[in-house]
């Protein structure tokens, strides 16, 4: 009797710890969650302090969503025979060092390298966090495990968000970064106290994998998917700030409370997109892709009105992140039929392309600002998610045409 009382309460302190352990990593995706897109909101305020245009500024989001693309494969296959939780350590410290020093920037490209540092530490974190999440838990509780996890990141976009613009706007955008500091600082001592030692290490991937899945069509178009389909908002997104000012004719202190809407819907639709992918993911890609092309389309003609405006907007909340988890499984389970040995890998340049979609949509917004105007970022960005849908319709037919 003593014996199974005893392993009961083991078993208790077991959850207790995988739970607590669970918290720190979603401290952590807070965290950079937050840095990364906080500076949507601080575009302006940026620009202007450091006489820089809005086009140069856009390149903040651009260049860090390029460091976490270069950081997030490269990065993670090296560094996988370290020990788990030291390198998640390695990684906030990197963190609050790159914000830290964002915050202490007195020129624009101090700032630019600061940012492109910082997203190294993103990178790896989401690649490897998932695994970690999954391990802390029984089998048959890994998906929430991981649901947790990116509970950080979401409520980043629903309050973190928002709340480092109003900081950045009331007090200026360096105290903005540093209390992004402070989060990394949190993140660093809930790590070290709450995360156990004994994670396992990751599991290298061969050289031979990593070529197949970099030479693999399949694997390849899904990529060139998650680019267009994920990116296409970011033409838009990027500049929203000075849309949500210069179009719509919001003051600066709105544009925050806005940011927590679209945050939400942001939330709401990760949720939605999670279940609506769980059977079909091509399928409902598919669909995800055409309403968000349709909205981002309609956002031309209504972004003047503030009524239709601000709800076109939230339509395009919700419709932003919807297909993450779509397309995150569908290149999972891609990666298992064709290279098992190097799942992780192929998580790992999923997330690369994420980024490489955000740094090609704020890109081509800057671009598309300094030639045709604000005004037409909304349908430029719709045209890219166009592409995403019908190279999702070749994926479809591919697969059919396999079984």
């Amino acid at each position: 009797m003593s014996t199974t009382i005893d392993s009961v309460k083991q078993q208790e302190k077991g959850a207790k710890n995988s739970t607590l352990a669970l918290l720190a990593l979603a401290i952590s995706a807070f965290g950079i969650g937050t840095t990364e897109f906080v500076i949507v909101g601080l575009l302006s305020t940026v620009a202007q302090d450091l006489h820089v245009t809005i086009t140069l500024a856009g390149l903040l989001i651009s260049g860090y969503a390029l460091g976490v693309a270069v950081g997030a494969p490269i990065i993670t296959a090296m560094t996988s025979r370290i020990p788990r939780k030291t390198l998640l350590l390695l990684l906030m410290i990197v963190f609050i060092v790159g914000n830290s020093v964002a915050a202490m920037s007195g020129s624009f490209a101090l700032l630019l390298v600061a940012r492109f540092i910082t997203a190294f530490s993103h990178g790896v974190f989401f690649s490897i966090g998932s695994t970690i999440a999954a391990d802390l838990v029984p089998e048959n509780k890994r998906a929430s495990a991981i649901a947790t996890m990116f509970t950080g990141l979401t409520v980043a976009t629903v309050t973190g968000v928002p709340l480092g613009t109003f900081i950045g706007q009331m007090f200026g955008w360096r105290a903005t970064f540093w209390g992004v500091a402070i989060l990394g600082l949190i993140a660093l001592v809930a790590t070290a106290v709450l995360v156990p030692g004994t994670l396992k290490k990751g599991k290298p991937a061969s050289l031979k994998d990593q070529v197949k899945i970099i030479t693999n069509g399949r694997l390849l178009l899904a990529f060139a998917i998650t680019a267009l389909g994920y990116g296409g908002t970011f033409v838009a997104f990027t500049f929203l700030g000075p849309i949500l000012e210069q179009i719509t004719g919001y003051p600066a202190g709105i544009v925050s409370l806005i940011l927590l809407v679209y945050g939400l819907a942001i939330a709401i639709g990760n949720t939605i997109g999670g279940r609506a992918a769980d059977k079909n993911p091509l399928r409902a890609l598919f669909w995800m892709f055409v309403i968000q092309a349709v909205i981002l389309v309609i956002l031309t003609f209504t972004a003047p009105f503030k009524v239709a405006g601000t709800i076109t907007i939230i339509l395009m909340g919700l419709l932003a992140f919807m297909n993450v988890p779509g397309l995150q499984v569908y290149v999972v389970q891609l990666a298992e039929k064709y290279v098992p040995g190097a799942v992780d890998v192929a998580s790992a340049i999923n997330i690369a392309a994420f980024n490489l979609g955000i740094a090609i949509g704020a890109f081509v917004g800057g671009i598309v600002v300094d030639t045709m105007g604000l005004i037409h970022t909304p349908w430029i960005g719709g045209v890219m998610v166009v592409g995403a849908a019908l190279l999702t319709a070749a994926s479809g037919k591919l697969e059919r045409a396999r079984r």
